[in-house]
């Protein structure tokens, strides 16, 4: 309900913040290209399509990446697939943040995590990269590490020396007969964001 004793000059202002607090910025990680496609450094890519698809909205290329829109409840999301290959993830996400006046606690970013067990998910909303070159970059653009981050596990199951094999691999038989159930609980999980809060969120989702 708007609040008619604040005053006419400041009126336009207070709808804009409240519009503002409304829009989310949902990021996938991953790099362009059919053949990275289905491989595991690409969840964030991935965890989106599944939500597009789900929900029957289609991606546009814009600049710096593909959006898509979708609407629930009062609230915008704008899903990101930055075209900027991974490492220069940060630039992609900046100008979306920008260009959309979107406050940097409505940011989520979906992305590969090599400590966590394959298909776990995990929502915090600050901390290292940890040697994530997607991450790295975008916590050097935004000039923080105070932002939301999605880790979707993908297990450390390679030989030392093959890190870089591993997550620029695709999935394996196993793998990929249980993504889909996978992908379901990380659509719920973006809603929640959105809908119930990040700690909500967290105490809902994390490790299940």
């Amino acid at each position: 309900m708007f609040n008619f004793f604040i005053p006419f000059f400041k009126r336009k202002q207070y709808i804009e913040e409240k519009d503002t607090m409304k829009k989310y910025l949902i990021v996938g990680l991953g790099n362009i290209g059919e053949k990275y496609a289905n491989t595991r450094h690409n969840i964030g890519f991935k965890v989106l399509d599944a939500f597009a698809e789900q929900e029957n909205i289609a991606f546009e290329t814009q600049k710096l990446g593909d959006i898509a829109i979708y609407k629930i409840k009062g609230k915008t999301l704008l899903l990101l697939k930055p075209s900027t290959f991974m490492n220069l993830s940060g630039k992609a996400v900046l100008y979306w943040l920008t260009k959309e006046n979107i406050p940097l606690e409505n940011l989520l970013i979906i992305t590969d995590d090599l400590n966590l067990s394959f298909g776990s998910i995990r929502l915090k909303t600050k901390g290292s990269d940890g040697g994530h070159n997607g991450l790295k970059d975008i916590q050097d653009k935004l000039k923080t590490t105070n932002y939301n981050r999605f880790r979707f596990g993908i297990s450390d199951a390679f030989n030392k020396g093959k890190q870089i094999d591993y997550v620029l691999g695709e999935w394996d038989t196993e793998e990929s007969e249980k993504l889909k159930e996978r992908l379901d609980k990380s659509i719920e999980l973006i809603k929640s964001f959105v809908l119930s809060g990040v700690n909500i969120t967290m105490n809902t989702f994390n490790g299940k």
